[in-house]
């Protein structure tokens, strides 16, 4: 899945970045609140990570302006800023989410997937789809009780199928599930991730819908 880090500190920024990255995530990071700002209107987001202390426009005031234009992105804020006023501020104008500094990457990265799984609905982190068995939280990909080696693009590739099995997902829709701003994107990376999946998995398991992309099914 997609996120978006706004946060101005460089240590902490690129400390987040890699963090979340090696997770398995596709990070977007800007170092600004407008830069966040704009980033979110042009682009869909399963999360921002949101630092108050940022500059051009503070954490609160991108709250509130994203808040009223109805943008649902959940929004974890990741500040310093503990006293008890802070929070309650955050969480009334729309945060889901507080973590104060110094935190434990791990911390951050359970509640990343805590936050997008009460958004898509999922009590469990835990997918599952006939014998396919894939768990988020360690990273692991099961079908039928034996245990499948993956990459990690053909893991959040599986995945991003998983949360919707028999939901039709576009190249470009997956592109932005793996790829982050800075990352280079090969014209056929998807089609060949979806090849070594296929090979791994079994071919039908993954289904090409001709002109529209591609959905997971059970095969029969």
């Amino acid at each position: 899945m997609k996120l978006l880090l706004a946060e101005d500190d460089p240590m902490i920024g690129a400390s987040m970045e890699q963090g979340l990255r090696q997770a398995g995530f596709a990070v977007d990071w800007t170092r600004d609140g407008k830069a966040a700002e704009e980033a979110l209107l042009n682009d869909t987001y399963s999360l921002l990570l949101l630092d108050l202390g940022l500059p051009r426009q503070d954490g609160l005031t991108l709250l509130t302006r994203i808040r009223r234009m109805g943008n649902p992105v959940p929004v974890l804020i990741v500040t310093a800023r503990d006293a008890v006023p802070d929070r309650i501020a955050g969480l009334n104008l729309g945060a889901d989410d507080y973590l104060v500094k110094p935190f434990d990457l791990d911390e951050l990265i359970a509640r990343v997937h805590a936050l997008t799984r009460r958004q898509s609905g999922r009590a469990q982190s835990d997918m599952r789809l006939g014998g396919l068995h894939l768990d988020p939280l360690k990273r692991e990909v099961r079908l039928d009780g034996a245990p499948l080696k993956l990459s990690g693009r053909e893991f959040t590739l599986l995945e991003a199928l998983l949360e919707q099995p028999g939901a039709v997902l576009s190249r470009e829709q997956l592109e932005d599930r793996l790829y982050g701003w800075q990352e280079e994107v090969m014209s056929n990376a998807i089609e060949v991730h979806l090849h070594n999946l296929r090979r791994k998995l079994g071919a039908a398991w993954i289904r090409n819908v001709r002109g529209v992309g591609y959905k997971i099914v059970e095969p029969a």
